[in-house]
């Protein structure tokens, strides 16, 4: 189990590295129902993680990955090909980052945060978390290496769980500082909004050159040559 926990620490950290999701949750932390919404919010992307995860972990087993050659090659090749995908978007992403000193402006959808009810707030964490395509490849990515170490059962519940736990910390955090904090909460959160505004593409690069190498290196590596 030990082994599988360390191969999807590396993915779950590439999921709670998301910008986007953190101003999302920071912005329903200044709302009218700013308590209701960002509770709903976080429910939803632990939610949407675990699904996700669920779902690949019984395809996985159906599959006999990890105990089969051809399946568990074919899981490798996916890992090394998203590893290959990430790299490609880390360049991307680099070139497309705002000349310095220009604010990178908000998603417009954000303009809308302000009126978000609970459903709304947990449907969005929902499409954030389980929809979004970085996230999804890190999730698969995450059931399919849990699969490859061999363990099912309680061992592959914690494992996914683990996974789920690391990759909800940046939405966790902003949240569960602001129910202690309260009002005097909203200082801070509007300080690392802005940063991430201000840096969300550099940092998005540096994210997708990270995983694409782990990704790579973890497809090759459970490659049975």
């Amino acid at each position: 189990m030990s082994e599988a926990i360390g191969a999807v620490l590396p993915l779950a950290i590439g999921v709670a590295i998301s910008p986007i999701p953190i101003i999302a949750v920071i912005l329903m932390l200044f709302s009218a129902r700013a308590r209701e919404n960002g509770i709903a919010f976080l429910a939803g992307w632990v939610a949407a993680l675990l699904i996700v995860g669920a779902i690949v972990l019984v395809l996985a087993a159906a599959g006999r990955v990890g105990s089969d050659d051809a399946t568990s090659n074919l899981a490798a090749l996916v890992k090394a090909l998203l590893g290959a995908l990430f790299l490609f978007l880390a360049v991307r992403q680099w070139g497309s980052r705002p000349a310095e000193g220009v604010m990178t402006p908000m998603p417009s959808w954000m303009a809308a945060i302000d009126s978000f009810t609970m459903g709304r707030s947990l449907g969005l964490a929902g499409l954030l978390a389980g929809v979004n395509p970085k996230n999804l490849a890190l999730t698969t990515a995450a059931g399919l290496a849990i699969a490859q170490a061999g363990v099912s059962g309680a061992s592959a519940v914690v494992a996914l769980l683990a996974f789920v736990a690391v990759a909800s910390l940046s939405v966790a955090i902003p949240v569960l500082y602001y129910l202690a904090a309260g009002e005097g909460a909203k200082q801070t959160l509007d300080g690392w909004k802005a940063w991430l505004l201000a840096n969300n593409a550099a940092v998005m690069a540096v994210l997708f050159v990270v995983l694409g190498f782990v990704l790579l290196g973890q497809g090759i590596a459970a490659l049975s040559l």
